[in-house]
């Protein structure tokens, strides 16, 4: 599977210029240090109406007060998306107890393979506190567009062989539920652990 980067990348630059092209202004707060890519303000993002793998009917709102790293992946993908949960679970770990402030969410861009059943025995795998989340076909692409998250199917040596390229970034937002950071994908758990601390600082 293709690696891909695709947030809207030409949309965010442009985004990203306008927010750090402003002049300085003395009397607002000092910038946080993130490592990661800083999308504080963008105005997308804000929310998703999806299932998770309890059958439990989910939203943006249901996490509030803690710091939400989202990813979107499919259970079938061999690299991208068992790398990203794996360093997910290394951050919760070099969190200790703050972990328990942090809610990892992984949305399927595959609902046509990754049922309830196949959801739930594969994202507690990596870190028993991480959910998954999954919707039908307009469910999914609506919050996809959202989010300005790509997916494509792949076509396979059969029709239930195909694999999905997707976007292999990941989301963070603060207790507000508003989106802050962008994690682009292969960065370790290091800077993340960096950054969610900074956020779990903020009130």
């Amino acid at each position: 599977m293709k690696k891909l980067f695709a947030v809207g990348s030409t949309a965010l630059a442009l985004a990203l210029t306008v927010l750090t092209g402003c002049g300085e202004n003395k009397s607002s707060a000092p910038k946080v240090a993130f490592q990661n890519t800083d999308l504080t303000g963008l105005a997308y993002a804000k929310d998703f109406a999806l299932t998770d793998h309890t059958g439990k009917p989910r939203t943006l709102g249901d996490f509030k007060g803690k710091v939400v790293v989202m990813f979107f992946g499919y259970t079938q993908c061999p690299d991208v998306c068992p790398t990203t949960l794996t360093e997910m679970a290394q951050v919760m770990q070099e969190l200790g107890p703050q972990a328990d402030q942090v809610q990892v969410l992984f949305v399927t861009v595959d609902p046509e393979r990754d049922t309830q059943p196949l959801l739930a025995q594969y994202v507690p795998t990596f870190d028993k506190r991480f959910i998954g989340l999954y919707g039908t076909a307009e469910q999914t692409a609506a919050v996809a567009k959202e989010f300005k998250v790509f997916y494509a199917k792949v076509p396979g040596k059969n029709p239930g062989s195909y694999s999905m390229d997707h976007t292999a970034a990941s989301y963070v937002f603060d207790r507000q539920g508003k989106i802050r950071l962008m994690v682009r994908n292969g960065q370790g758990p290091a800077s993340v652990v960096h950054d969610v601390k900074l956020l779990l600082a903020q009130s």
